[in-house]
C-alpha cells in the first residue's frame, strides 16, 4: 500500500471547524499543540507534533472527521488521555489528532443488567465513583485508572495488578459504538451474555490500538462490590523463594487472590527511600503484594490466613497485614510510585511490559540480571506475579552520555525479547505494540502472522489514514509529511 499524506491547510482547517467549531479545532499554536506530541514514554524520540487537534462531541462528528481525512488523504490519530506508554496515542505520521476529552458522560446505568454505557472519554476511575450507590463495579483495573480514559483502556485491553482474579478489560466489554477509518458507525454486542452470531468483531476492537476504529460508546460488564478485603505485605529473602509460592498459593489452598504483585529488592528499596517508607525491607530480597477480596470479613480473614501461614511455611521472612484503608495505602503507595522513584534517580528509561507464563518468572529474572550486569546498566523488576506480567525497566545510569544509551538500549532490547520469547513469552502485556515495540514485532510473531495483521488492517482502513506508523514496522510505502 503506497499512502502519500497530505498536509493539513487552512481549507482543512476550516472544514474541520465547520464540524467540531472553531473552539474545538487548535491549529498554529506550537504550544498547544505539544501538549498532544507525546504520551508517558520518557524517550522524546517517540515524539511527533501534529498539524491540527480537533476535540469532537459526538460519533456524528468523529464520522464527517474520517470522511474528510480519508478524503484529503489526511493521517488521524485517536486519543484518549495520553497515559500510554508505547507511543500509541503520538501522532508518528503528523496530521490530525483526535482527542475523544469532551467525551466524557455516563450514557445509562443499567443495575438490573448489571452493565454500564459510557463515552470512550471518561476517566476510568469515574465510572467506579458513581457505581458505588448501586453496590456495583468496573473490574477492568489499570493501574493509571485515576488518569486514564476508558477509551484508551479498550484500545490496548489494558490490565493491571487485579488481572489474576478479574482478568483484563476485554472480559467487559459487552458493547462498543465504533466509527471506522471510512467514517461509517457500526454497533458490535450489546448487553448479551451470549452471542456467537458471526465473527466476533468487538473483542479483535479490543487491543486493536487505535488502528481498526475509534470507539465513542463503550458498554461495560459489572460485578457487586466486595464487602472486605484485606493485603499482605510478604517479605523473601530472594525472588526465588517469592516466584515459587505463587502457583502454590492457588493450587494448595485453592484460593485465586485479587492480586500478587512482584518487587525485586531494588524496586522496594528505591521506592521506600523516594516515599521516606520505613518498612522492614533491608534483609529482603524480593517482595509480594497479596490482596484478597470477597463477600465477608470472615471469608476474606480465613482466605489471608491461609495465604500467610502457607507463605511463611515456604520461606517467608515476614507476613504483614494491611487490614484497613490507612495501612493498605500504605503498602499500595510502594507499589504504585516504582515507577516515579527511579524518575528521580534518572529520566531515562525504558518501561518495558514483557509477560511469561509465571512459572517463567524467575528464569526470566535470572537473564534480566545477566543483561543488567553486561550492559552496565540497573533494571529493576516489579509487575503482576500472578500472570506473569514484569516490567523490566531499563535506566539509564546518570554517568552514562546518552550517546551510549542510544547505542546499547537497541541491543538490550533485543536481547530482553529474545529471552522473553525463549520462556514463552512475548513483548507487551498490557501496553501495547505502538511506535516503541512495532520493529521487534517479528520477534515473538510469525511472518505469516503479522502479514494476516496486515490484511486486516488494510481491509478496515484502505487508505491507511487511521493512526498509521503503530505496530507494524515501517515500510518504504509510508510517506510522512514534514512537519
Amino acid at each position: 500500500m503506497t499512502t502519500a499524506y497530505n498536509p493539513v491547510t487552512p481549507e482543512i482547517v476550516r472544514e474541520l471547524q465547520q464540524i467540531v467549531g472553531e473552539r474545538n479545532v487548535i491549529y498554529g499554536d506550537p504550544e498547544q499543540l505539544e501538549k498532544y506530541s507525546h504520551d508517558e514514554v520518557a524517550d522524546r524520540h517517540y515524539a511527533h507534533t501534529p498539524e491540527a487537534v480537533v476535540r469532537p462531541i459526538s460519533a456524528q462528528e468523529i464520522a464527517a472527521i474520517m470522511r474528510l481525512a480519508n478524503r484529503a488523504l489526511i493521517p488521524v490519530t485517536p486519543r484518549g488521555a495520553g497515559s500510554g506508554l508505547s507511543g500509541g496515542a503520538v501522532p508518528a505520521h503528523g496530521g490530525i489528532v483526535l482527542s475523544v476529552e469532551r467525551m466524557n458522560k455516563i450514557l445509562e446505568i443499567d443495575p438490573g443488567n448489571m452493565m454500564i454505557t459510557v463515552e470512550s472519554g471518561i476517566v476510568t476511575n469515574q465510572i467506579n465513583t458513581v457505581l458505588e450507590e448501586y453496590g456495583l463495579f468496573y473490574a477492568g483495573y489499570p493501574m493509571s485508572l485515576e488518569t486514564c480514559y476508558i477509551g484508551g483502556n479498550v484500545a490496548e485491553n489494558a490490565g493491571g495488578g487485579k488481572a489474576i482474579k478479574y482478568g483484563v478489560t476485554d472480559r467487559y466489554i459487552h458493547g462498543l459504538e465504533v466509527v471506522l477509518p471510512t467514517g461509517e458507525i457500526i454497533e458490535l454486542g450489546g448487553k448479551r451474555v451470549k452471542d456467537v452470531t458471526g465473527y466476533n468483531l468487538l473483542h479483535l476492537m479490543v487491543g486493536s490500538e487505535g488502528t481498526l476504529g475509534i470507539f465513542s460508546k463503550v458498554t461495560l460488564k459489572l460485578l457487586p462490590i466486595p464487602k472486605s478485603k484485606v493485603d499482605l505485605l510478604v517479605l523473601f529473602k530472594g525472588f526465588q523463594e517469592a516466584m515459587d509460592i505463587v502457583p502454590v498459593i492457588m493450587t494448595q489452598t485453592g484460593i485465586i487472590p485479587t492480586a500478587i504483585e512482584f518487587m525485586d529488592k531494588l524496586s522496594v528499596q528505591t521506592t521506600c527511600q523516594y516515599l521516606n517508607e520505613h518498612l522492614p525491607y533491608e534483609e529482603a530480597g524480593a517482595m509480594l503484594l497479596i490482596e484478597v477480596d470477597g463477600a465477608s470479613e470472615a471469608q476474606v480473614e480465613s482466605q489471608y490466613e491461609a495465604i500467610g501461614e502457607l507463605c511463611l511455611e515456604r520461606g517467608a521472612m515476614e507476613v504483614y497485614v494491611a487490614d484497613n484503608y490507612t495501612t493498605q495505602e500504605r503498602v499500595w503507595k510502594v507499589r504504585r510510585n516504582i515507577a516515579e522513584a527511579f524518575k528521580v534517580y534518572s529520566p531515562v528509561q525504558s518501561a518495558e511490559d514483557i509477560v511469561v507464563p509465571f512459572a517463567q518468572i524467575p528464569d526470566l529474572l535470572r537473564d534480566v540480571d545477566l543483561l543488567a550486569k553486561k550492559h552496565g546498566i540497573l533494571i529493576p523488576n516489579f509487575g503482576h506475579a500472578g500472570d506473569g506480567n514484569l516490567h523490566a525497566t531499563p535506566i539509564k545510569p546518570p554517568d552514562m552520555t546518552i550517546e551510549k544509551w542510544d547505542e546499547i538500549l537497541p541491543m538490550l532490547l533485543e536481547e530482553l525479547y529474545i529471552a522473553t520469547d525463549k520462556y514463552g513469552g512475548t513483548i507487551s502485556g498490557e501496553h501495547g505494540i505502538g511506535s516503541k515495540r512495532k520493529k521487534y514485532l517479528s520477534l515473538v510473531l510469525q511472518p505469516e502472522v503479522i502479514e494476516l495483521m496486515k490484511r486486516i488492517k488494510a481491509t478496515f482502513d484502505p487508505n491507511n489514514i487511521l493512526n498509521p506508523g503503530k505496530i507494524f514496522p515501517e515500510t518504504p510505502d509510508a510517506v510522512p509529511t514534514d512537519v
